[in-house]
This record gives C-alpha cells, structure tokens and sequence, in this order.
C-alpha cells in the first residue's frame, strides 16, 4: 500500500480516464469520478505528508509503514475518507465548507453505489453535482502544484473551466425571472391555442433531435424544447461487426422552446433553469464511412478512382500519336 503524493495522483488519472470513457448521464461516470475524487484528496494531504494517510492506533503502527520502518507482520491501515476530507478543509486554504459538503456528497453516493441495493448516481444527476466537482478538483490540484490539465487532459479542462465559472446572482435571477415571464404569457392562452403549440413544439423538437439537439421539458410552459451544446473530451468509438457507433459527450449551453418561444444562453442560465444535463450525442457510420473505405461492391466507387488514377492519355494535353 503506498501513501506517497505521486502513485495516488496518477491513481486519480487513471480513475477519471475511466470516468470520461462513460457516457455523462451514466451512473457509472459519477462512480468513476467519485472514486478519482477520493485519490486526488488523499494525494493533496499526502504533499503534505504521507504520514497523515496512516490511521492512528495506540501502537503507531500505521504511522511506522507510513515512515518504512513497519513490521512486515502487521498491515496498513489508511485514514477513513471523511477524515481525509476534514484534513483537507483544516490544511487547505481554499478548500471551504461548501467545499467540503460537494465532495463529501459525491463520495456518499460512492459508498450508497457500492454498499447497497440502491442506484445512487442514477437519483444524483450530473448537473447537481459537476460544478462543485471541478472546483474541489481545481482547488485540490493547484495546492500540490498540479493542473487540471494534467488531471483531465486540455479539452476536459476547457469544459471545467467553462463549468466552474461562479453562477452569479444576477444570471439566476434574470433566468428565473424570464422563466415567469413566458409562463405567465403561456398560461394567459386559451386552451386550444396551448395544445396546437405544444404538439407544434413537440413535432420541431423531434426533428431537432435528429440534428444534435437534446430534448427537455421547457422550465417555462412544460412543452417539449432542445438545449444544444459542445462537445467536449475525445470520441468513444464502438466498433461491431457491420457497423461503427461514436459517442461525444456533449455540455449544452443553449436552449429553445417554440411554443413559449422562451430562450436561455449560456451553462449558468441553463443550470438556474434546471436543464443542463450532460447528454452524448450518437452517430452511427459503416466502417466504409468511418474509415473512407471502399465498398467492393461499389462499382461506380471504384470505376471512378480508377478513372482518376489513370487519366486517359489526353488529359494532360498530350497524345501516343
């Protein structure tokens, strides 16, 4: 068992690759990251001091592994993880109250997930809780030195730092007020004109699904809407026999509904309206298309490349005659 900074980070990595290899909305990403979660806390304390990790007994038997001068016949016995999450709150500066309650939250989900019957993540989406992990995350990298860059990678780090961008006062109320707003203006219509949008709204978002766009119910007027967004982090390629499936994990940052005509910009007003769920968006290719393959059987395909790779002699202006 090893309670150096160094082997714990690399750790975490390894944890959060696994992570961004799910799909955002599956429960399995938040297991992944809770667990990420708990080594990246453990190699803050541990740049420190490794000896922090060790949980104390009578006999310092914990504390002698943690200096290498343990006897080989008893075994290492490392802090419990709410323990560690108190230590980093006391020696990291930044690492707040509401610091601690975030990561202290992911992590219960952790042991609810492993220990019991229960869907934890599944009744935990990833909006409630994304947010607050990057900043545990960013505050726990920059106290050992490390980036989210190294942590993540450059294009998970983009979309951290989008996310953990502070959720002012001013955009929630403007959200919230333009919310009641439309519903307002909404409810004010009769009930026939109210239906014809709603199946209207409902016939436009089926169609924008097909494009990229997500649905949800709009916050306003409870009609089918779309957010839409960026995708962030690497492709996740499924390869099967006859064909090939790639997921993209995407972070919406726009919505629209067109039976209140109620629009919102930006991941924070979209976090103030409760519809900024991560979604992936599915495409499905032949592996011709993936792979800008020939199809043999694609006569006029190869016909065509033949004809391209063997001009006929005049084409260069020239002739055998």
């Amino acid at each position: 068992m090893s309670w150096e900074r160094e082997p714990l980070f690399n750790k975490s990595i390894i944890f959060f690759e696994k992570a961004y290899e799910e799909d955002k909305e599956e429960p399995y990403f938040g297991l992944w990251c809770a667990m990420g979660l708990e080594l990246l806390a453990r190699s803050a304390v541990s740049h420190i001091s490794p000896t922090l990790l060790a949980e104390p007994d009578r006999d310092h038997k914990n504390l002698l592994h943690a200096l290498d001068l343990g006897s080989a016949k008893s075994q290492r016995k490392s802090l419990g993880t709410s323990q560690v999450l108190n230590l980093c709150q006391n020696l990291i500066p930044d690492f707040t109250d509401a610091n601690l309650r975030t990561a202290s939250a992911i992590i219960n989900r952790r042991n609810e997930e492993v220990h019991s019957g229960a869907a934890a993540f599944e009744e935990y989406p990833t909006q409630k809780w994304i947010a607050g992990f990057y900043k545990c995350c960013n505050i726990l990298c920059e106290f050992q030195d490390e980036t989210l860059t190294t942590l993540f990678g450059e294009d998970i780090k983009k979309e951290a730092d989008l996310i953990i961008a502070e959720i002012e006062e001013e955009v929630i109320g403007k959200t919230k007020s333009s919310i009641a707003a439309h519903k307002r203006v909404f409810d004010g219509k009769d009930a026939d004109v109210k239906e014809e949008l709603s199946e209207e709204a409902t016939k436009a978002s089926n169609k924008l699904s097909y494009r990229g766009h997500h649905r949800v119910e709009c916050p306003a007027c409870g009609c089918t809407a779309t957010v839409f967004g960026e995708p962030y982090g690497s492709d996740n390629v499924q390869n099967n026999e006859d064909e090939i499936i790639v997921r993209q994990s995407i972070l919406p940052t726009s919505f629209s509904c067109t039976a209140c005509e109620l629009k919102l910009t930006g991941y924070s007003s979209l976090v103030a309206a409760g519809i900024a769920n991560h979604y992936t968006r599915r495409n499905t290719y032949t592996p011709e298309e993936y792979y800008d393959m020939i199809n043999p059987d694609d006569s006029d395909t190869i016909t065509r490349i033949y004809e391209e790779l063997n001009p006929p002699d005049d084409y260069w202006g020239w002739s055998n005659e």
